[in-house]
């Protein structure tokens, strides 16, 4: 893909686990820094500040101490942690489904707006993580629906807004072999024979956005496995 190598300090929400875990890899791997924010400890001996990206106060400290690590030289980040709740509207316990909405969508306002006057400084660049139901609605998934269509309404919108100043992309994930769905009820997990991409294969795809030169743009990256039953 013709990567530039120099990715610089990159902040990675979900960092501890599934596609944030596997990105924090290729980023090292590609020769940046990963700068991980989650509630869990990451396995790799990366840096790291807990917090809980529903508190948008905590998420603001997480993100200026890990600025302050690197003497503020941010040059992207990755807004891969989120969460779900599946069930009907009127079946979800309210604070679980507004939770969903407060992680996924404000927790990413939140992660980039704190970040921002770094990234202006180095002309640095943001790939948000929105899903395949950011962009294809169904039933029993209002909550994260509604946050996933929120963070691609929100990414394009900040795309327009720091169009020139710092590079904005919104990846739309199709379903990954992680830990993700083993916490749901039997009937919302992929069947056995369900075809999901490796995290480690998505992960290239955000060093792909990450590592754009200076005003080549990738505005939208729709990637999922070939039998994908949410996309188109």
């Amino acid at each position: 893909m013709g990567l530039d190598t120099t990715l610089g300090n990159v902040i990675i929400t979900g960092g501890a686990s599934g596609l944030g875990a596997a990105t924090a890899k290729a980023v090292a791997r590609h020769g940046g820094t990963p700068l991980i924010i989650d509630r869990n400890d990451p396995q790799d001996g990366f840096a790291f500040a807990r917090a809980d990206l529903a508190d948008t106060d905590a998420v603001d400290a997480a993100v200026r101490a890990l600025a302050d690590q690197c003497d503020g030289q941010l040059h992207g980040v990755f807004t891969a942690g989120g969460t779900d709740a599946c069930g009907k509207l009127g079946d979800v316990p309210v604070k679980d489904w507004e939770r969903v909405v407060h992680v996924n969508l404000l927790g990413t306002a939140a992660v980039i707006r704190s970040a921002l006057p770094y990234l202006k400084t180095t002309r640095g660049r943001i790939v948000t993580c929105a899903s395949t139901l950011g962009i294809k609605a169904v039933s029993d998934a209002t909550a994260y629906c509604a946050s996933k269509f929120g963070v691609i309404g929100f990414s394009r919108a900040l795309a327009a807004e720091l169009a020139g100043e710092v590079g904005v992309t919104t990846l739309i994930p199709g379903g990954m072999h992680t830990a993700f769905f083993d916490s749901r009820d039997e009937q919302y997990k992929p069947p056995p024979d369900a075809k999901l991409n490796q995290p480690e294969d998505v992960a290239e795809s955000v060093v792909f956005a990450l590592s754009q030169p200076a005003g080549c743009e990738v505005r939208e990256l729709v990637v999922c496995a070939s039998t994908e039953s949410s996309w188109p």
